[in-house]
């Protein structure tokens, strides 16, 4: 895990981690039981079973184990908070021919995911918003770039200029196409956007834009 101060100064790994200890993964306000809407768009990739998926913040995702079972072979799972993975990995069943990596990193002062390379499909749902200050998120777009093969995917997932202004204590910063292209830069084609009304456990609505970006350089 990367130790160097965030732009903040605020322990992030230690909120993450807290967070994770506290409640019970299926009240947490961002768990989605059944991520359609990303599950969607992947579909769209139409990637190879064996291509690199890398899911950013993966959290309390059930996504990996919906990837797992349509037969998805490759998967890289990262966390600032080694709490989640750790549960993750519990309820994960991984076939024998699968190989999913997990790895404890901070995507805005990344250390061990300098050395990621040739994705074929980046996911973030719910994590770039939680990036308010510029250098880190111009840190976290060079990851990206970095680390996406041309001809790779990237599904983009954070809440609308409508959204939620906090969350999970944190102030967020709010997103529409427009900007992410604008941060992604002109390597990343749009190919598909739309808003999403997200239901959280509580009852709770939370308005979310779903991109789907393709590198084309």
């Amino acid at each position: 895990m990367n130790n160097k101060p965030n732009d903040l100064g605020y322990d992030f790994q230690a909120h993450w981690n807290n967070a994770y200890r506290k409640t019970p993964t299926e009240s947490l306000g961002w768990y989605e039981k059944d991520p359609i809407p990303s599950m969607d768009l992947i579909a769209l990739c139409d990637l190879p079973k064996d291509a690199v998926i890398f899911n950013a913040g993966a959290g309390s995702s059930t996504l990996i184990n919906k990837l797992l079972f349509k037969g998805y072979t490759n998967i890289i799972v990262n966390d600032i908070a080694s709490a989640s993975l750790r549960e993750m990995r519990r309820d994960l069943v991984i076939p024998n021919d699968a190989d999913v990596k997990f790895v404890v990193d901070d995507l805005t002062n990344p250390n061990e995911l300098n050395a990621l390379k040739h994705v074929d499909l980046w996911h973030d749902r719910a994590v770039l918003h939680f990036f308010t200050e510029k250098q880190g998120q111009q840190r976290y777009f060079q990851l990206i770039d970095s680390s996406v093969r041309v001809g790779g995917f990237v599904i983009l997932a954070e809440f609308n200029l409508e959204g939620a202004k906090k969350c999970c204590g944190l102030d967020v910063v709010n997103y529409n196409s427009k900007s992410l292209q604008s941060g992604l830069g002109e390597n990343f084609k749009l190919l598909k956007e739309f808003n999403y009304t997200y239901l959280q456990p509580s009852g709770n609505t939370r308005a979310y834009v779903y991109t789907l970006f393709q590198k084309v350089q």
